[in-house]
C-alpha cells in the first residue's frame, strides 16, 4: 500500500485560494464581481484546463452546504434590526411568494418553449428561484454601493431568507418525481414543519448562544472563535436533525448575535467576516472545478434563454407581485428586481438531482450553471448603472476609524456610541460642561477635520464633529438630543 502525501493537494489549495484573490483584486479595478472570478479560476484549474479532475458531486454539496451555513451566519450577525424590522413583511412575501412565482414562471417557460416535464421543469425553476445570500453580501461590499430607501435591508433579508424555501422546493420536488405516487399537498405539511421549526429554533438556539458566550469564562480569546464556531454548526445540524430548516435557523440566530452585546463581540465578528469570506472563495472554487467548459456548450442556446428569462420577466414579476401591496416607490422596486443575483446556491442545489440519478440532471446542473454566470456577470457588474440610472444611489456614511477599542461585558449595561453634531443643535459652539449631559454619559473622544481631541469640560463643540460616547442604554436618547444628531452604534471598527 502506497504512501500517500498531503502536501500535494495542501500546495494546490494554496496555489488555488492566492490565484483566487490576485486576480479578483485585478478584476476589481475592471469592474468584475470577485465571484465570477473564483468560478473562473475554479473552471480554468479543471480538467478542461490544467487538468485538474474533480467530479465528487457529494463533496461538493457537502462543502457547500458548510459554506452556506457561516455565509448566512455571518449575514445574519452583519445585519441591524433596526433597519430590517421595518422590511420583514416585505422580505418574507419575497422569500417565500417570490420563490414560488419565480420557479413557476421558469418551469412554465422550460415546459412549454423546450418540451420538459412539467415535474422536471419545476424541478429547474425551485434550483434556480432564489437569491444567492453570498452572491448579494459580497457584491454589495465589493461595490461599496450605498442605495437609498428600504432597498439594501430589503435586499439582504430576502438573500438570507428565501433559500430555505428554494431548498425545501427543491427537495420536495425530488421526492415527487421519486414517487409518482406523491400528491403535492402531501408536502405541504412538511414545509410548514420546516419553516416553523426553523424559526423557532432560530430564535431559541440563537438566545442561548448569547447566554453561553456571556456566561462561559474561557481562559483564553481565542477559545471564542471556537465556541462560536461550535455553536453555529450546532444551531444549523440540530435544527435540521430536528426536522427544521437549519437555514433559517442559523441566519435568525446570527441576527439575533448581532444585535446584542456579548464578550469579545468585535472580535468574533472579524473572525466569522474572514471564515464567510473563505467559504466563499472555496466554494465558487470547487463548483468551477465540477463545471468542464466543453460540456457548456450543447446546452448554451437553452441556457441562455433560461437566464435572460429568468432575469427579465421571472425576476421582475415576482418581485412586482410579492411587493404589489407595499408602500415602496417603483424605483426602490425595481432595483430590488434587478438585484437578483444568483451565486453557489443554485449550484449546490443542482448537485441534488445529480445525486438522485434524475434523467437530464447533467443538462440542467449545466444549465444552471449557465445561469449564475450569465446573472453574475450581467447584472453584478451593472448594479452601480442601474443604481444611478433608478436614482437610487447615494454615498456611503463614512466611517470614522478610532485610534481605541471597547469591548462590551456582555451584560448591556451600556455601550459606546458614535453621534455626529448637527448644526444649529444645542451642542454646535457649546462646552461639553455646558450640555449637562446624563452622569451615567462620559464623552471619551472628539473626531474633528481629520484629528483626534481629547475632550476636556470646556472643549467646545462644533457642527460636523463625531463624537465618542461611552453612556447607559437609557441614556442614548437624552445623548441624541443634547449633541443634535443621530446615534450610531457598532460603528467601531
Amino acid at each position: 500500500m502506497g504512501e500517500v502525501h498531503a502536501e500535494p493537494y495542501l500546495l494546490v489549495v494554496g496555489v488555488l485560494l492566492i490565484a483566487s484573490l490576485v486576480v479578483s483584486r485585478l478584476g476589481g479595478r475592471l469592474g468584475i464581481p470577485g465571484l465570477l472570478l473564483f468560478l473562473g479560476v475554479g473552471m480554468v484549474a479543471g480538467s478542461d484546463g490544467l487538468g485538474i479532475q474533480f467530479h465528487d458531486y457529494a463533496l461538493a454539496q457537502t462543502l457547500g452546504i458548510v459554506a452556506l451555513c457561516f455565509i448566512l451566519f455571518q449575514g445574519g450577525l452583519d445585519t441591524s434590526w433596526a433597519h430590517t424590522r421595518p422590511v420583514v413583511r416585505r422580505g418574507l412575501s419575497l422569500a417565500t411568494v417570490g420563490v414560488l412565482v419565480t420557479a413557476g414562471v421558469m418551469a412554465t417557460f422550460v415546459h412549454f418553449a423546450f418540451g420538459w416535464p412539467w415535474l422536471t421543469a419545476w424541478l429547474l425553476g425551485a434550483v434556480v428561484s432564489s437569491t444567492d445570500a453570498s452572491a448579494v453580501f459580497s457584491v454589495l461590499k465589493e461595490r461599496a454601493l450605498g442605495l437609498k430607501g428600504d432597498v439594501a435591508p430589503l435586499l439582504e433579508f430576502e438573500s438570507g431568507g428565501n433559500d430555505p424555501m428554494a431548498v425545501f422546493l427543491t427537495v420536495g420536488l425530488l421526492e415527487l418525481i421519486g414517487h409518482p405516487g406523491m400528491g403535492v399537498l402531501e408536502i405541504v405539511p412538511l414545509f410548514l414543519r420546516e419553516m416553523l421549526l426553523g424559526a423557532l429554533l432560530g430564535v431559541l438556539l440563537g438566545r442561548a448562544a448569547l447566554w453561553l458566550l456571556n456566561r462561559l469564562q474561557l481562559q483564553f480569546e481565542g477559545l471564542y472563535s471556537v465556541l462560536s464556531l461550535a455553536l453555529a454548526l450546532t444551531i444549523f445540524s440540530g435544527t435540521a436533525v430536528l426536522g427544521g430548516s437549519g437555514f433559517l435557523a442559523i441566519y435568525i440566530a446570527g441576527v439575533i448575535l448581532g444585535n446584542a452585546d456579548f464578550i469579545h463581540k468585535r472580535s468574533l465578528i472579524s473572525f466569522h467576516d474572514g471564515l464567510s469570506w473563505l467559504m466563499q472563495v472555496a466554494m465558487f472554487l470547487t463548483l468551477g472545478l465540477l463545471v468542464n467548459p466543453r460540456e457548456l456548450l450543447p446546452t448554451a442556446g437553452l441556457a441562455l434563454a433560461c437566464a435572460l428569462m429568468l432575469v427579465f420577466v421571472a425576476r421582475p414579476l415576482s418581485v412586482y407581485l410579492s411587493l404589489a401591496r407595499a408602500r415602496m416607490p417603483l424605483n426602490e422596486k425595481s432595483m430590488v428586481a434587478w438585484v437578483g443575483l444568483r451565486g453557489a446556491v443554485p449550484i449546490v442545489l443542482a448537485t441534488f438531482p445529480l445525486l438522485a440519478e434524475v434523467p437530464e440532471a447533467q443538462t440542467l446542473f449545466n444549465i444552471v450553471f449557465f445561469i449564475v454566470l450569465t446573472s453574475v456577470l450581467l447584472q453584478g457588474t451593472t448594479l452601480g448603472l442601474v443604481a444611478r440610472w433608478l436614482g437610487v444611489r447615494q454615498a456611503l456614511p463614512l466611517r470614522t476609524a478610532y485610534p481605541i477599542t471597547y469591548t462590551p461585558t456582555g451584560q448591556g449595561k451600556g455601550g459606546m456610541v458614535e453621534v455626529d453634531v448637527r448644526g444649529g443643535s444645542e451642542a454646535d459652539g457649546a462646552r461639553i460642561v455646558d450640555l449637562h449631559l446624563p452622569p451615567e454619559a462620559l464623552v471619551i473622544l472628539i473626531h474633528r477635520a481629520g484629528e483626534f481631541l481629547i475632550p476636556k469640560g470646556a472643549t467646545e463643540l462644533q457642527a460636523g464633529d463625531s463624537v465618542l460616547v461611552l453612556a447607559q442604554a437609557g441614556d442614548l436618547g437624552d445623548v441624541r438630543h443634547k449633541l443634535g444628531g443621530e446615534v450610531r452604534p457598532g460603528q467601531l471598527p
